[in-house]
């Protein structure tokens, strides 16, 4: 069984991930930080983009795989995937304001709900309902 919305979202949320990295790998470079956060704001905060990337994803990603063996989450699963890795590339955009923002905000809002989204139909699949 080829699981393609799960493997092309595990391949955006790799990319995603490497995104973060880079940017705090750069940031890292060009403040001469090797450890931490150097008390540098801004990388502080790119650094908790990647682990809040790190901290959703991983379960997304499961429960999408567990969704898509059962076979009953052909065109929606997909859709729903590819808005959480949007909402999860804006949050990460957001998090370099330091104030609240439309695209943090955007991204937190969104990414909950979807979540909430996969939760209640992999319980309803799980119990027959759909």
């Amino acid at each position: 069984m080829i699981l393609q919305t799960t493997l092309s979202l595990a391949a955006a949320a790799l990319a995603i991930n490497l995104w973060l990295a880079i940017r705090i790998s750069r940031m890292r470079l060009s403040l001469g930080v090797m450890h931490g956060d150097g008390d540098h704001p801004l990388l502080r905060q790119r650094m908790r983009a990647q682990a809040n990337f790190i901290e959703h994803a991983p379960l997304f990603l499961i429960a999408v795989a567990a969704i898509e063996m059962t076979g009953k989450g052909p065109t929606w699963l997909a859709l729903a995937g590819s808005a959480f890795m949007l909402a999860r590339v804006a949050h990460g955009f957001g998090m370099d304001r330091t104030g609240p923002n439309v695209m943090r905000a955007g991204g937190i809002i969104a990414t909950m709900l979807i979540e909430i989204g996969i939760v209640i139909a992999a319980i309803l699949i799980a119990l027959g309902r759909i």
